[in-house]
């Protein structure tokens, strides 16, 4: 009987021995990051980081997440991507799902992830100023129980989520994002080069490249030296991948390509349109270098002696298994009326 029951579990219930439940707190606070140099904005920061901390799960994890709100407006968290199957009560649409979570209190969401792939959440409370111009948006990484083929080859995992930022109101919470306003600043994980970061990789290789639309423009990301295999959308794998060398990433959207790392030397991987790279006159924007080992930095190589973070496309904290993971380096500087406020 034991053997039978056993057998019952494997094939009939596949979740038995796959699906762990898992338990997470998180706040939304008030703080201000450097984008680019000569620019600091404030922003509502998930964790205190801008992007919010890594969610790694597996399909069909079941997730009760508390959130408390720190801030002086209200918020919300959407899980985008998550069907939220019976569990509408957890989308995280204000005045549709939930009311918004008001200053000082929490919320409790509980829904499983019922697909797997390059998921996202963000809040849904004045979504153009919240998410597209201060910075409320994170990963959440669904790994599927049946990876593909091209899943499987993958050595590195590498986020990037562009987003895009409003200058005129970097100081002033509750402005900007509207019809009118003009995006001035544009970031790959909230870091505008040179303040952005390498990928450092080896020949041999594979890298899952997971591209966000983290704000409010469309980020056409082209890779030198190597061709990208368009293989997921949306974290859906596509039934017949192919090749390209830009990727076109709308807002609220996501694109994977994995590439092979084939071609030793340093390429640029950067955003083609040209206003989101060339701002106040200089370059900056979404744009990193693919620098492979044993290539020297010359001396007049723009990262020659850059200070490395093997954590800023969140490779390493991939590697750690299943959770919640922050990351120190994109934790924010606490503003000081919000400082005076919690001592009162």
């Amino acid at each position: 009987m034991r053997v039978v029951a056993f057998l019952f579990a494997v094939v009939f219930l596949p979740n038995v021995a796959w699906a762990e439940h898992r338990e997470f707190n998180m706040t939304i606070d008030e703080v201000a990051i450097n984008v680019a140099p000569g620019f600091i904005t404030k922003v509502f920061a998930f964790n205190g980081q801008v992007p919010g901390p890594l969610i790694h799960v597996k399909e069909g994890d079941d997730l009760t997440i508390h959130v408390t709100n720190n801030t002086t407006l209200p918020h919300t968290i959407h899980w985008h991507g998550v069907n939220q199957t019976a569990t509408w009560q957890s989308d995280g649409v204000p005045g549709v799902t939930q009311e918004a979570i008001q200053p000082g209190t929490s919320f409790t969401y509980r829904f499983t992830v019922d697909r797997p792939g390059s998921l996202w959440y963000h809040c849904h409370v004045n979504v153009w100023e919240h998410v597209a111009t201060r910075g409320m948006w994170g990963p959440l990484i669904v790994d599927p129980k049946h990876p593909t083929a091209q899943e499987k080859k993958v050595t590195k995992d590498v986020i990037m989520m562009m987003s895009t930022w409003e200058s005129e109101y970097a100081d002033t919470y509750g402005k900007g994002g509207a019809p009118n306003d003009v995006s001035d600043y544009f970031s790959v994980n909230a870091k505008s080069f040179p303040l952005s970061q390498p990928i450092r990789v080896k020949k041999g290789d594979v890298l899952r490249l997971r591209m966000y639309g983290a704000g409010d423009e469309i980020h056409e990301m082209h890779l030198h030296g190597h061709d990208q295999l368009f293989a997921f959308k949306d974290g859906y794998p596509l039934p017949t991948p192919y090749y390209v060398d830009t990727v076109p990433v709308g807002p609220g959207e996501r694109y994977d390509t994995i590439v092979q790392m084939n071609n030793p030397g340093r390429f640029i991987f950067h955003d083609h349109v040209d206003r989101h790279i060339y701002m106040k006159g200089m370059l900056g924007g979404p744009i990193t270098v693919i620098e492979y080992d044993g290539i020297p930095a010359e001396p007049w190589y723009a990262w020659k002696d850059k200070v490395y973070d093997p954590d800023f496309f969140y490779s390493e904290s991939m590697k750690k298994g299943y959770g919640l993971f922050n990351h120190a380096e994109f934790q924010g500087k606490q503003i000081e009326q919000t400082r005076r406020r919690r001592a009162e």
